[in-house]
This record gives structure tokens, C-alpha cells and sequence, in this order.
């Protein structure tokens, strides 16, 4: 029987997706590229346009954003840097003073005229100009992802504007060391992560928990680093993939070109089996959120979730060991002019890569090859104009994909061509969700900043061991598998307790939510009934719902094999 959606179930009886829309909430550090010149990041600036703002009155949607900014600080001991950090949080959620304001900041506890009086908000600091600072990177440079070509301006051997890389390419811009690995495992970003999480997973089913992009898959080429440094913000279009992989396949051979072709094929019955691997677990999430638990259990067994897990990232291994292995050997054949084109395409400047024409017939192949040859091209070039700090960075939402947030960020873009997914949507929402619980439920979320903290950090690390060893694949043609396949399952029962701390937790909130809590999610929700879900998801592709084996094996005392 299809999972049943628990918010809809208790409170509304109605579709998931049968939602109203609402005004977007602040945009936090990390969750966004830099400002555009116009000072928005939202995908309307991108097309020239310019969100409206009330400085009459807040939503309710608003007030909370307010509330959630505010929340991080103690009212009596309030410093002079932590009141420009509230102004600039209140600058980057659109708000500006007013009535209405004043009123919200004053029944949030605090001060308004104290926050003036210990800074001015920035557009008086600033004097008219409109855009928000850009933040200064604060990581160590010997951590911080800077691609080969793309010298660090803020390291200890930062180059002048004219610098070259090993590659030809020109310096990263100034504002985009906000990226590093960091970044995406600082309390801050992974809260938000986190309560986004939560959200969807409350307010969606099991189908739109099983929606999941397919450059979460294998990803130690670095592609998601390019996609969040690119100053021409296309780095979260729908455009990226296409116009980095057709310019990869316009330099290759029809040789090399061959060979990722048959990597696809090759692969094509792993990525689906990778895929289905991950239903039960979906399922197991589900039924605890549902109190759908066996008689004889009392919950999901961490154990039992971590070794499952483990199982999954074997498959992930695979898949990544030999997508290394061939695309290191096209590496290696490339020719001085290849090489002399790629320098051509900055790494992080899509506008130096030059809008081009499918060069793979997409008829010649099934959508999940082709989607995989495209994945091939545009991480090859990537991994080849890249680094190691690349390939091990990852964006806040990279682990625990079963719960749904993908799909609630993502799904408005499917089939939209040239369509720009909000950098701000996970924050905003978070936060958002955060406020709207009580003092107890949100300890059970908060909490799990410090409960992931010691799997979080050693993800990073087993991450780094598994892309320095694939690496070695662009100069020699045989890496040590077994290495790579161990540090996988490593990875998995890492992503796995995780997982499990966030189904368990979201549970226990889902059991003491209000009425008007779950009316609040379901708003805070923010998706129209075009987007109801009918089945669920080979990773972004839409499929009949699937017959999902007994999942008991999940809830067991011990642990259990499904091999």
C-alpha cells in the first residue's frame, strides 16, 4: 500500500501538493551564490525581474522569518556585531523598517531603536548603494576548493588578476569563497539543511521522498562546487548540465565520445538498481513517521538502518570506481589541442562555454543512458579543470536524500527549459519551519547539529580518501578497488546514522504537531496541485508507484542481510 501522507492524514485530508504560495524567507550563508548586480539572487532577478516588497505589512510568513533571525540572540547582551548581523539578515530577506517591522521585532523581544542605535542597517552604512556586502572567506586556504586555473585571491599564495593555472584559467572572483566544505557542515548551513529536511518530510509521501537529481550519484568529479561558484549564475539553471556536457563532447573524439556511450549502457542497470535500493529505506522512514511499526519492534533499528545503507553506497562505490576508471583513460588520451581547448572554458565562468547543439542523439539511447552520457561529459570536465577540494566539497543537502527535500525544491524546474532553482529556498524554508514549532520540537531538530556532528566529520574525511584515490586514475589506468569499495560502505553506514537520527526525530515532532502547526507546514510548503504526486521518482524521472519489499527487516531487534 502506497505511504500515506501523515500531515495530510491528520489535518487537511487533502493532497500533498494542493498548496497556497507565499512569499520566500531570508536567504542564509552558503545557501546562495553571490549577489547579482541588482542585489537578488532570486531566479526572477536572473530574468531581469524584481521581486515586489510590502513595507506596509508583514505575512505571517514573514513575521516568522523575523522571529527565526532574532531567535539566534539573547535580547539583554546583544553586541554590536550581532545587531549589524540581524540587519544584514533583515536586508537579505527583502525587509525593510516600518510600523509593521518594529512591531514584530518588538514582540520577538527585542529593541528596535537598541538594534540602530548599536549599528546602522546597511542602507544607511552603504549610502544607496542597494547590494548587500559579499562575505569574506573565512576557511583556511590550504581547505578551501580552488579548481586548478582558479588561484585563491584570499590564500597564502594568492595570484595577482592576471594569474594563470595549470590550465590557462584566470582567478576565481572575489565572493565565491563562501563555497568550501566548511561552509556545508557549519551549524548554520546544516540546520537550516536540516529543518528543510523536516519539512518536506512532514508535509510530503513517500513518492516525492524518492525524487533525487542524478549528480547526487557517484559525485567526486567536483561538478557541484562549479555549479555553486559560477559567476555567470547559470550554476543552478536547468541550462548547466546540457552547456557543460555539450562543450566536453564537442572537444572528444567520436572514439572518446564512444566510450562514454558505453559506460551508460554498461551502467545504465546499476543506476536503476541504485535507485530501487534506496525504496525500502524510504519506506522504513515512512512507516516510522506513520507509527506503522511491528509488534515486536519499537522502532527503527539504528543498526539494521546503517548496515542497509552501507549496501546502498556499495552500489554508489561501483558506479563511481569505474566512472573514474574510464573517464581518467580519456584523460590520459587527450591531445595537446583537446588540451588547448579546454582551457577555453573556465571553470567557473559558464559564459565562456559557448551554447552548442546536442552532440548525442538523445533517440539513440534510453532517457536514463542519456542522462548518464550527459552526466559523464559535464563531470569530466570538471574533474579534469578541477582539483581534489573540489571533488570532495558537497552542498548541505548531499546526505540523507530520503526524506523528500529534493523534490520539494526541485520538481518546479522539471521540464522547464532555462529555469533557475532558488539558492535560497532550503534556508528560507528552514527557518521558517524552525519558528513554526514549539520550544520541544525544535530541540528535537536543533539537536541534530551536535547528534550528526562526529558522522559529518568523518564523511568529509572517508569523501577526501575516496576522490584522492580516483583521482589517480587520470595518470595511471589501475587504482586500488578495494580501497574504494571499502571507504564506500564506510560512507554509507556514516550517511545511514545520520539518516536515522533525522527519521527519528522528525518522527517524534510529527507526533506532537497542532492543527495549526500542520496548516502552517503545509503553507510553508509552497507547491500547487500541478505538482501533486501520482507514483514516485527513478531519481528526477516520474514512474508508476513500485511494489517495495516488507521492510520489518529495518524495525528488528538485529540486524538483518538482504543481500
Amino acid at each position: 500500500m502506497k505511504t500515506k501522507l501523515i500531515i495530510s492524514a491528520l489535518a487537511l485530508g487533502t493532497s500533498t501538493c494542493l498548496l497556497t504560495a507565499q512569499d520566500a524567507n531570508p536567504p542564509r550563508d552558503g545557501q546562495r551564490p553571490p549577489p547579482r548586480e541588482n542585489g537578488s539572487n532570486e531566479p526572477g532577478a536572473a530574468r531581469g525581474g524584481e521581486r515586489p516588497r510590502s513595507e506596509e505589512s508583514l505575512t505571517d510568513a514573514q513575521q516568522a522569518q523575523v522571529k527565526a533571525i532574532l531567535a539566534k540572540y539573547d535580547a539583554k547582551s546583544l553586541t554590536t556585531e550581532q545587531a549589524k548581523a540581524i540587519h544584514e539578515a533583515f536586508r537579505q530577506a527583502g525587509m525593510r523598517g516600518g510600523p509593521a517591522m518594529n512591531d514584530t521585532v518588538k514582540a520577538a523581544g527585542f529593541d528596535p531603536d537598541k538594534l540602530r542605535d548599536l549599528a546602522p542597517p546597511p542602507d544607511q552604512a552603504q549610502q544607496g548603494d542597494s547590494r548587500p556586502p559579499r562575505p569574506e572567506a573565512k576557511q583556511a586556504p590550504e581547505t578551501r576548493p580552488t579548481p586548478q586555473g582558479q588561484p585563491d585571491p584570499q590564500g597564502a599564495h594568492a595570484a595577482g588578476p592576471q594569474a594563470k593555472g595549470p590550465h590557462g584559467q584566470g582567478k576565481e572572483p572575489h565572493g565565491q569563497g563562501q563555497y568550501s566544505i566548511e561552509q556545508a557542515v557549519s551549524d548554520r548551513a546544516q540546520l537550516t539543511t536540516i529543518a528543510f529536511d523536516g519539512l518536506a518530510f512532514l508535509t510530503g509521501d513517500f513518492g516525492c521522498n524518492t525524487f533525487l537529481p542524478p549528480g547526487k550519484v557517484a559525485d567526486f568529479c567536483g561538478f557541484q562546487y562549479m555549479r555553486d561558484v559560477d559567476t555567470n549564475q547559470l550554476g543552478h539553471n536547468t541550462s548547466f548540465v546540457p552547456r557543460a556536457a555539450n562543450n566536453m563532447l564537442y572537444v572528444l573524439t567520436e572514439q572518446q565520445k564512444a566510450q562514454l556511450i558505453a559506460l551508460a549502457l554498461e551502467q545504465e542497470k546499476m543506476l536503476t538498481a541504485f535507485v530501487e535500493k534506496r525504496f525500502p529505506l524510504i519506506k522504513g522512514f515512512c512507516r516510522q513517521l506513520e507509527g506503522d511499526i511491528p509488534k515486536s519492534s519499537t522502532g527503527l533499528n539504528r543498526e539494521a538502518v546503517m548496515q542497509y545503507t552501507a549496501q546502498i553506497y556499495e552500489i554508489d562505490g561501483q558506479l563511481s570506481y569505474r566512472r573514474a576508471e574510464v573517464l581518467g583513460g580519456i584523460v590520459r588520451s587527450l591531445t595537446d589541442k583537446q588540451k588547448s581547448s579546454l582551457t577555453k572554458m573556465v571553470f567557473n565562468n559558464s559564459a565562456t562555454w559557448p551554447e552548442l547543439d546536442d552532440q548525442v542523439d538523445k533517440n539513440s539511447l534510453s532517457h536514463t543512458a542519456h542522462v548518464a552520457v550527459m552526466t559523464y561529459a559535464s563531470e569530466m570536465f570538471s574533474w579534469y579543470a578541477g582539483n581534489v577540494e573540489a571533488d570532495v566539497y558537497f552542498c548541505p543537502e548531499r546526505h540523507a536524500t530520503y526524506f523528500g527535500s529534493f523534490y520539494m525544491k526541485d520538481i518546479p524546474a522539471m521540464g522547464n527549459a532555462n529555469y533557475s532553482i532558488s539558492t535560497s529556498l532550503t534556508g528560507d524554508s528552514g527557518e521558517a519551519f524552525i519558528a513554526a514549532l514549539s520550544e520541544a520540537q525544535r530541540k528535537l531538530v536543533t539537536g541534530l547539529v551536535e547528534q550528526q556532528r562526529a558522522d559529518l566529520t568523518e564523511i568529509v574525511k572517508t569523501r577526501r580518501a575516496i576522490a584522492t584515490e580516483l583521482r589517480k586514475f587520470m595518470k595511471d589506468p589501475s587504482v586500488a578497488k578495494d580501497k574504494v569499495m571499502a571507504l564506500s560502505r564506510k560512507y554509507g553506514e556514516l550517511d545511514g546514522e545520520i539518516s536515522y537520527f533525522y527519521a527519528m526525530a522528525f518522527s517524534q515532532v510529527a507526533k506532537t504537531l497542532t492543527p495549526d502547526q500542520k496548516k502552517t507546514l503545509l503553507r510553508l510548503r509552497n507547491l500547487d496541485a500541478r505538482f501533486t504526486c501520482k507514483g514516485a521518482y527513478l531519481y528526477s524521472r516520474a514512474i508508476a508507484m513500485p511494489e517495495v519489499p516488507n521492510t520489518d527487516f529495518l524495525f528488528a531487534a538485529t540486524t538483518v542481510s538482504t543481500r
